[in-house]
């Protein structure tokens, strides 16, 4: 008796290769649009951040006599209550960046502060750099770091 060496189930070569090149159209299609929604998010995450900075350094200069904003985003995380946590107040280097965005805080005087948000990675986390000073407008940065007005 001769065995059958082709059974009538399974699927045929061509038919995989069918399979496999769909799903790779549908994953070309769908992966931009997925890190693209990430990169967004990382953005208005760090416009949220910011406005959080902002309003923190506003309730921690009202509580200070005489009136003075904080020397740094630390003094905001181990003030008692604390502002802000200390995930966000220590998101000062790229290395430590929260959700794809790092701040660089300066206070300019006792009524002045700036503080900007930058991508980790440029382009991958975000491509657009958010600042804001002591006047709580959250401004667009150029590339030069400047507010574009």
């Amino acid at each position: 008796m001769l065995l059958k060496l082709r059974s009538g189930r399974g699927f045929t070569l061509v038919e995989i290769m069918i399979v496999v090149a769909i799903i790779s159209l549908l994953a070309a299609i769908a992966i931009p649009n997925l890190l693209r929604a990430r990169h967004n998010a990382n953005e208005a995450a760090s416009i949220a951040a910011l406005r959080t900075i902002s309003t923190a350094c506003e309730s921690f200069r009202s509580a200070q006599t005489p009136t003075s904003y904080p020397a740094n985003l630390a003094a905001l995380s181990t003030a008692t209550p604390a502002y802000i946590d200390a995930g966000l107040a220590g998101a000062t280097a790229a290395g430590t960046a929260r959700q794809g965005y790092f701040y660089t805080y300066a206070m300019v005087n006792a009524n002045q502060f700036t503080c900007t948000a930058s991508p980790a990675v440029s382009g991958t986390t975000g491509t657009r750099i958010f600042f804001v000073d002591e006047s709580g407008v959250i401004r667009l940065n150029n590339v030069s770091g400047l507010p574009i007005e």
